[in-house]
């Protein structure tokens, strides 16, 4: 069973098998038609289309974050659409280094399926080890079977607010150090940070290829920002809940469990004038 990250050589020995259901997750923040355009064009053979908007998110009513957690009873349903059983091993791949792979890893993590892992590489990496692509498109070879059972692995704006003052809790955020500081807010309409936040930009989990740092690099470069806090009182966060999904998938790789996620993150934070938000 693979449950955080599978590499592409391990992916080709079980890519046919039944029980193996791959997601393509690519997206782009800027561009809604990019993944689906990009999955068209072509994909590894028998992959399923997720979007991100439709399928790993609801649409946003303002005061819930750009990327609002699907609601739970549809996404089991589509997950069994897609053929997906409680014992299938479920990969995610994109093409920005398994950023929106992740937001998938986490979702069926968050609904009690721990069979699932991101292709360290994503899709360039499966193409620079010969993988072939396809251009038919799949929409689930069977009914699935799937039932959820939700774990408490999220929190929400309130329980933030509680705790904002009490030292109980450590949020990293995922963004951009510029979009961080407030200094360069290009997506949404308030600059800055949750007061109390730490920045790790997601991209440094990365190494020059795109794939995920070693176990060991990861989790001496987290460690040195939640010093003594235990993991499971780290909260992630980042614009919308999706690359805070990469920062989790990271700790988890690190051997650093249970941190949790912030889903609304920054988009919904500053939906309520009432919050306090930091520039320093």
């Amino acid at each position: 069973m693979y449950t955080n990250l599978i590499e592409s050589e391990e992916l080709i020995k079980i890519l046919d098998e039944s029980n193996t259901v791959v997601f393509d997750c690519r997206h782009e923040l800027t561009d809604p038609e990019y993944g689906i355009t990009s999955y068209n064009k072509s994909h590894i053979p028998g992959a399923i289309f997720a979007c991100m908007d439709k399928n790993l998110s609801k649409k946003p009513d303002g005061t819930n974050g750009r990327h609002p957690l699907p609601d739970i009873h549809s996404l089991s349903d589509w997950l069994r659409k897609c053929g997906v059983k409680n014992s299938t091993q479920v990969v995610a791949y994109d093409d920005a280094g398994g950023v929106y792979g992740s937001r998938l890893w986490w979702l069926l993590r968050w609904l009690g399926h721990d069979s699932v892992a991101v292709l360290n590489g994503g899709v360039q990496d499966w193409v620079r080890i010969g993988g072939a692509l396809d251009t038919k498109p799949t929409h689930g070879c069977s009914k699935g079977t799937f039932e959820s059972n939700p774990r408490n692995i999220s929190v929400d704006a309130q329980f933030i607010s509680k705790k904002l003052h009490g030292h109980q809790l450590l949020i990293i955020d995922a963004r951009a150090a510029d979009r961080f500081q407030g200094r360069n807010e290009t997506i949404d309409p308030i600059a800055g940070h949750i007061p109390g936040a730490v920045n790790r930009f997601f991209k440094n989990n990365l190494n020059q290829n795109g794939k995920f740092l070693d176990a060991k690099e990861l989790k001496a470069s987290f460690e040195r920002i939640i010093g003594e806090t235990p993991s499971s009182e780290v909260i992630h966060q980042c614009g919308s809940g999706v690359t805070a999904c990469h920062n989790l998938l990271a700790m988890e790789v690190a051997e650093l469990k249970n941190s949790k996620l912030y889903p609304g993150s920054w988009s919904e934070w500053i939906s309520d004038p009432n919050r306090p938000v930091a520039t320093s």
